[in-house]
């Protein structure tokens, strides 16, 4: 039963502590009707609010830049304000245990209210881009920009390296996390014991579910797709996440002064209404198998954080953000990972 302060507090507690939670509260911000949900039980947007903040943890956790930037915020008396996560999946049937594409993450996000809200295809990248947003706070949560990458369009060997790598693949939900979201699907709502049980497995959703890439199978993948060869090192982790700020230029001027590694220029959308821009990617260590069945270390390029601005749909007269994304901002922000560069 809730002890009466939030339910999402109360249920982000049990999994992560008293001292995490209270600093992803302070840290985040969070609608007031979610923030203070009562209970006793814990909707479909307290819900998406609660893993969208493990995750955002998680990011920090992989990215020191990104830690710098949360801290300095504080220390501003700010908040972030998180827009989007990012994740890649690849389009392929058989990786495993793994349902293909973005269904592997599209299972879990649609019986937390997340609702199909623009496609962008990437096509330098051989990828599709899709976007999701939460219904009850399409503004307010956090939304999910999946990318599908698709082998067929590349090179036979390159195809082959992309099975090898994912049929290892295991499928992280577990029959019980199956069943709760079953039951969110139908019923928008778990109790705060079901929802302690079901986060954990769906934060794990987020991770590498393969077995470390041979070497030379990455760099068969990384010769045709910088976005595959980071795929087979960190899966369906948080490519990026991302603050939305109100003037991305002024907050990119800011940060350069800081010292902080940031993208040269600014991306702006065909619209004109979406501005963003970024942190160059972290340096991560991921090991590799050899032809003889060793293990090694190789430094690539892990995840990073990302900065945005969306002005107001003009229709609606100041009333609605503008959530759309642009395939060419999309495109040339993904360049942070096949580089490490502006």
């Amino acid at each position: 039963m809730s002890t009466g302060t939030s339910v999402l507090r109360e249920t982000l507690t049990q999994i992560i502590g008293a001292d995490r939670t209270e600093h992803l509260f302070k840290l985040l911000v969070i609608h007031p009707e979610i923030a203070a949900e009562p209970g006793p039980q814990v909707s479909r947007a307290v819900l998406a609010q609660a893993l969208n903040m493990l995750l955002f943890e998680d990011l920090l956790v992989r990215v020191p830049t990104a830690k710098t930037y949360a801290d300095y915020t504080l220390s501003k008396g700010r908040q972030i304000l998180h827009d989007h996560g990012a994740v890649r999946t690849v389009a392929l049937q058989g990786m495993g245990g793994l349902p293909a594409g973005q269904e592997a993450i599209t299972r879990i996000l649609r019986p937390l209210g997340y609702t199909l809200n623009g496609v962008y295809p990437l096509e330098r990248l051989k990828m599709t881009g899709r976007s999701h947003a939460q219904a009850d706070y399409p503004e307010e949560i956090a939304q999910f920009f999946l990318s599908e990458l698709h082998p067929e369009r590349f090179t036979p060997e390159f195809q082959a390296a992309v099975r090898r790598v994912t049929a290892t693949s295991k499928d992280p939900i577990t029959p019980e996390a199956n069943a709760l979201l079953s039951k969110l699907d139908s019923t928008h709502s778990l109790s705060v014991d079901e929802s302690v049980k079901l986060l954990p497995v769906l934060a794990s959703v987020f991770e590498r579910q393969h077995v470390e890439p041979a070497l030379t199978d990455y760099e068969i993948l990384l010769a045709e797709s910088p976005e595959m060869a980071w795929i087979s090192t960190e899966g369906n982790a948080f490519n990026h996440a991302t603050d939305r700020v109100p003037d991305v230029d002024q907050l990119a001027e800011e940060q350069k002064a800081l010292g902080q590694p940031m993208k040269a220029a600014v991306e702006t959308s065909q619209s004109g209404r979406v501005r963003q821009t970024a942190f160059l990617a972290a340096k991560v260590q991921r090991k590799f198998h050899t032809p003889d069945g060793a293990l090694v270390s190789k430094e690539v390029n892990g995840s990073f954080y990302e900065f945005i601005t969306r002005l107001p749909l003009p229709e609606e007269e100041g009333k609605k953000l503008d959530l759309s994304f642009d395939s060419s901002n999309a495109q040339a922000i993904f360049k942070m990972t096949a580089t490490g560069k502006a």
